[in-house]
């Protein structure tokens, strides 16, 4: 408490010249040898300027072990999934024209590069639909059309998405079994085929009916081209057909933290470890006591 009556007193008994002089003490006048501030923080201002306030840049961060993609990356595996996807196209067109028995069934055949992957729609058109009506057992030609998909498809390595498709005309049994079952059950038969001509099961990613919610023809949605098959190679899913073609595994993701992989190596080896250790032998189980002797039988009595 003194002292501050001694700070007040002190205060008091000083001229204003001298506070002032006090003050210019402590206030910097710049901080940089430039006048102006042009340095890479102050962009052009100072410190001793009365009033303007500095917005300092944020600090630059590590990479924390190997640099992530860079957008030049991103587009080259863009461009090279881009050239896939054309591959598959051409293929799968020259081999529907080769076949006799298909080249009919050309205009049934839709594909297109969309922002999730490429889309291959098996479409119906008047006098080659692709089910019988209210059925999900696709027709012989149905089946020789999924063969030259699955062939082509195989040589790329992207996971697939398979959704089945109804037009808008309501379809409702007894036991209400609407477009939805229907379209669900159509993918899912098209899952099949693909399976059974060649294409690994875990490759498929998702198998969905979509009823008449997605229409092809939005201006006409009970148009026979709305009933569909769509198989979609999802982008982003691959390994590069190069990396396919060498033999070579998934891409290895870049790991974000340093010294990640050598952990994950480190608790691969242990658990090889362990798998590989003996055994333990169980403890024998104690010897049994002899089992008493069985009393004779008694004797029944003689009728």
């Amino acid at each position: 408490m003194m002292a501050f009556f001694l700070l007040l007193w002190l205060l008091n008994s000083v001229t204003q010249e001298t506070l002032e002089g006090i003050s210019n003490i402590f206030a910097p006048i710049t901080t940089s040898k430039s006048a102006t501030g042009s340095g890479d923080i102050l962009a052009g201002k100072t410190i001793a300027q009365e009033g303007v306030a500095v917005d300092l840049p944020p600090p630059k961060a590590g990479t924390g072990g190997e640099a992530q993609d860079t957008p030049k990356d991103q587009q080259e595996a863009k461009k090279q999934e881009d050239q896939q996807f054309q591959e598959v196209e051409e293929k799968l067109r020259q081999a529907v024209e080769a076949l006799p028995q298909l080249r009919q069934l050309k205009d049934s055949l839709l594909i297109d590069n969309t922002p999730e992957g490429l889309r291959i729609q098996l479409i119906d058109r008047e006098g080659f639909p692709l089910f019988p009506s209210g059925s999900a057992e696709p027709h012989l030609h149905t089946k020789r059309l999924l063969e030259q998909v699955s062939k082509v498809i195989q040589t790329m390595p992207q996971q697939l998405s398979i959704s089945g498709h109804t037009d808008a005309v309501k379809y409702v049994t007894e036991r209400g079994y609407s477009n939805w079952e229907l379209s669900a059950d159509r993918a899912n038969a098209a899952r099949r085929s693909l399976v059974d001509f060649g294409t690994p099961g875990e490759r498929v990613n998702q198998v969905v009916g979509k009823a008449e919610t997605e229409p092809l023809v939005a201006e006409n949605p009970k148009d026979a081209r709305n009933r569909r098959l769509a198989i979609i190679m999802l982008r982003g899913t691959g390994t590069g057909a190069q990396g396919k073609q060498s033999g070579e595994g998934p891409r290895k993701l870049k790991e974000t933290l340093p010294g990640l992989d050598r952990i994950r190596e480190q608790q691969l080896k242990g658990e090889t470890k362990s798998d590989a250790a003996p055994a333990a032998t169980p403890p024998a189980a104690p010897a049994r006591a002899p089992a008493p002797a069985a009393a004779p039988p008694a004797q029944r009595p003689r009728q």
